[in-house]
């Protein structure tokens, strides 16, 4: 009966050794100031292989995270991807969280500076840390920042979670056709303006918030890429993922993608909204679901992403 009582300690001893993990900071040091990072290592199984996460739009933290917002999606995500044997590397974008001093001025930021700083942080992976297989997943706006980024040679796979498909003009046109028809044209004519690669003064007051003249070259700067065209580029493994009640980015994005890339695995998950959880459709339900960090990511997203990821 004792050695039966210290084989079965021995054996839960080994089994918290297997998932334990060792987390700690690091850092992408730029021109502009320092991008804080957070390094996850299973600290019991020595793996080649690493992930890289990169948050969506706005003020979108290392964690999913904005001050209105706690979901702990992209936290949940690099713990769930430990527990399966894979190193990750998740970030606070320029400007957010502790990389807040690394901001620019808003006149000053491009679309193309995250996109460099995942390319410094890919750089990281290969050289610091010796990984020899580097995936990037990209979530919201950063699918598109990092299918650019994984045009880079060091680059094995890459993963887009809720990625929109298509240029960020078209994005807000659709998201801002049912404003009344005088501001629709003046809309219109601005994007059109900046499409083009051209500044609008006198921006109408009602607009402003979202045209302001210090946030133009920015979206000049963003509206230029095309996911579509960008995604076709890739010659590595690609896998698009979408979930079904996301009210955000739809199933139509997802096809978009697919269509660009017919090499890449299409995965529709039922009942899986933006942030990667289990919501219904109903949208004051489903955006309810945004401050609930203790509910769990929907278990096809972990097992399909690490399954995706260690196949060879």
């Amino acid at each position: 009966m004792k050695i039966n009582i210290w084989l079965t300690l021995l054996l839960s001893i080994l089994i918290l050794n297997l998932y334990s993990q060792t987390e700690k900071t690091v850092v992408l040091k730029t021109s502009t100031g320092n991008i804080d990072g957070s390094f996850l290592l299973p600290e019991h199984n020595l793996t080649n292989t690493v992930a890289l996460l990169i948050s969506g739009s706005g003020p979108t933290d290392r964690d999913g995270n904005n001050s209105g917002m706690i979901n702990n999606s992209l936290k949940m995500l690099a713990n769930a991807l430990s527990k399966q044997g894979i190193a990750t590397l998740r970030f606070d974008k320029r400007g957010i969280g502790k990389s807040r001093d690394a901001g620019l001025n808003e006149a000053d930021l491009r679309f193309e500076n995250y996109i460099n700083d995942v390319k410094g942080w890919i750089s990281y992976l290969k050289n610091e840390q010796k990984f020899n297989k580097i995936v990037v997943i990209g979530h919201s706006e950063g699918s598109l920042i990092g299918m650019i980024a994984s045009q880079d040679k060091n680059v094995n796979k890459y993963i887009s979670l809720a990625g929109a498909g298509q240029a960020a003009d078209k994005i807000l046109r659709e998201q801002l056709r049912n404003q009344p028809p005088s501001l629709t044209i003046q809309i219109n004519s601005i994007l059109d303006d900046l499409v083009k690669g051209k500044t609008v003064s006198n921006t109408p007051q009602e607009l402003n918030s979202l045209f302001r003249a210090s946030v133009q070259p920015y979206m000049i700067s963003w509206i230029k890429y095309d996911p579509q065209k960008e995604i076709a580029k890739l010659k590595i493994p690609v896998l698009i993922i979408q979930g079904t009640t996301d009210i955000q980015v739809s199933l139509d994005d997802a096809g978009r993608l697919s269509r660009a890339c017919p090499k890449a695995k299409l995965l529709k998950i039922e009942g899986m909204n933006h942030i990667l959880k289990l919501a219904p459709a109903d949208r004051q339900l489903n955006i309810a679901t945004y401050m609930q960090p203790d509910l769990p990511l929907k278990k096809e997203l972990i097992e399909s992403v690490a399954s995706f990821i260690s196949h060879n």
